[in-house]
């Protein structure tokens, strides 16, 4: 795809466009890093990853996998120079490795994205329901709370993006001053003193390393989302890129300091035991008779508003997805229709919209009287969902780097080796072993005990959809040539 086909629209949806230039690199920083919500890997993630791992290590998996999606970076972000599409994986691939591989990693996107997406509800709605019950006194049920954030998501998603980039600016920098806060305490408290065990490789070279990296991958999920903006983005041909490599390292290096900050504040020999003990809550365990009780309460406040960040930044990427899809008549091409003045996908984000409210109300209906109470949502609706797709973005990320190394392959002259070969070389081969390392501690990660087959299921969804995707593409080839043959012809190099 070149840089001016990239942007060609067919003729029947001509009509239908995204708002141009309305972000620059510091709006698409926070947009890739809201999706990731600093405050919400650390208070839920990190302290997941120490317990169910039960290895200090946990700040040493954010490093390594921070040097692998910094590799993949390098030529993701160099093909945002030459390919300005919403739907940036489909289309990478579609470059790369042709139209059917292409359109089956659309499907593969749209499962992903909208998986992770609504999964996340589960958390919020429980989160919600808990911080209302202990600073009012007033139970609701989760999935009432869960539709209150629907509604937001939905309202926002049908806007101007800058306006969702906006409202993300700000809960991302409370997001910030609340963790530094948290590490500035720990290093202060140090039990056992300030020291570097949690990084020494006994704690992490032990058998654990690959659970790390399962479970620390679900703290970069969206890094890789400035791409989906470039028809939005000012001078994506530069802004993107960029945008990419700062919030992979802001991401890798504030997310391994915060966790070994953590780790050092609860004491290396003690992290593990209490992260078991108190899961999520240990963040705010912590902070309880170090800070006023105003401010902690402040604290589980913005924990919730980086549960919303993240809903609304996947809301986008999946809304974004259904645009491209539509556009390029793929999917039906109503989906490619915008908002008249805001340049949103409009019908992309009801459609994203609609997916999620129907899962939050067969979730509902599923856990009414269910033995589990009030924590079936973190316990089914989350793990299963947003793991999957963790598990989808990894597949993504693995076929992309393929994609990107045979594009380049093409014209080697015009591209340096280390951009052209060795990135991403590298990058496929890392992240087709964190693949595998997710599918060995998948019972693990989603607690399948009491549904062991969706060990098989969830990944097998994921794929499946992939393989439909296969499907769709060879059904358009034999008899639908001309939007086949459309598709390719903006897809050739």
């Amino acid at each position: 795809m070149t840089e001016h086909s990239a942007s060609t629209r067919p003729a029947a949806v001509a009509d239908t466009a995204l708002a141009r230039r309305t972000l620059g690199v510091p709006a698409l920083v926070f947009l890739i890093i809201a999706a990731s919500a600093p405050l919400t890997v650390l208070a839920g993630g990190a302290t997941t990853s120490f317990a169910i791992t039960a290895q200090s290590g946990v700040p040493v998996g954010y490093l390594l996998l921070g040097v692998i999606l910094g590799l993949f970076a390098v030529g993701y972000g160099r093909m945002s120079t030459y390919v300005q599409n919403a739907g940036a994986f489909y289309a990478y691939v579609a470059s790369g490795l042709g139209t059917r591989p292409g359109i089956g990693t659309a499907f593969l996107a749209l499962m992903t994205y909208n998986a992770m997406q609504i999964g996340i509800y589960g958390v919020f709605g429980f989160t919600a329901s808990s911080l209302i019950e202990g600073l009012f006194g007033v139970t609701i049920a989760w999935w009432i709370c869960a539709l209150a954030g629907w509604l937001l998501v939905a309202w926002l998603g049908v806007n101007r993006i800058d306006l969702s980039a906006k409202v993300l600016a700000v809960i991302v920098l409370l997001e910030f001053l609340v963790v530094i806060v948290v590490s500035l305490l720990s290093l202060s408290s140090a039990p056992e003193g300030v020291t570097a065990a949690p990084l020494l490789a006994q704690n992490w070279m032990n058998g654990s390393l690959g659970a790390l990296l399962a479970f620390g991958m679900a703290a970069f999920m969206g890094f890789e989302s400035g791409a989906i903006y470039s028809e939005e983005a000012k001078n994506p041909e530069r802004s993107v890129a960029r945008a990419t490599y700062i919030a992979v390292g802001i991401i890798a290096v504030f997310y391994a300091a915060s966790s070994w900050a953590l780790a050092i504040g609860l004491g290396p020999s003690q992290i593990v035991a209490q992260a078991q003990e108190w899961g999520p809550d240990l963040v705010f365990v912590f902070l309880e008779g170090r800070l006023p009780a105003l401010l902690v309460d402040l604290a589980a406040v913005l924990f919730l508003t980086s549960i919303m960040a993240a809903l609304v930044a996947f809301h986008n990427a999946a809304a974004r997805y259904f645009f491209s899809m539509g556009r390029a008549r793929v999917l039906p091409g109503v989906l490619a229709h915008t908002g008249a003045r805001s340049g949103a996908p409009v019908v992309g984000s009801l459609v994203q919209s609609g997916l999620g409210l129907g899962f939050i109300l067969i979730f509902a209906i599923a856990g009414a009287g269910s033995e589990l109470g009030p924590l079936f949502p973190v316990l089914t609706m989350f793990p299963w969902l947003t793991n999957a797709a963790g598990f989808g973005l990894v597949l993504l990320l693995c076929i992309t780097s393929v994609a990107v190394l045979r594009y380049f392959n093409r014209d080697p002259e015009q591209h340096p080796l280390f951009v052209r070969t060795i990135a991403p070389l590298l990058a496929a081969i890392g992240l087709g072993i964190i693949a595998v390392l997710i599918m060995f501690n998948f019972e693990v990660m989603i607690d399948s005990s009491s549904s062991p087959a969706l060990v098989f299921i969830l990944p097998g969804v994921i794929v499946g959809s992939g393989v439909v995707g296969l499907l769709w593409a060879q059904y358009l080839r034999v008899r639908r040539p001309e939007i086949y043959e459309g598709v390719r012809q903006a897809n050739i190099g």
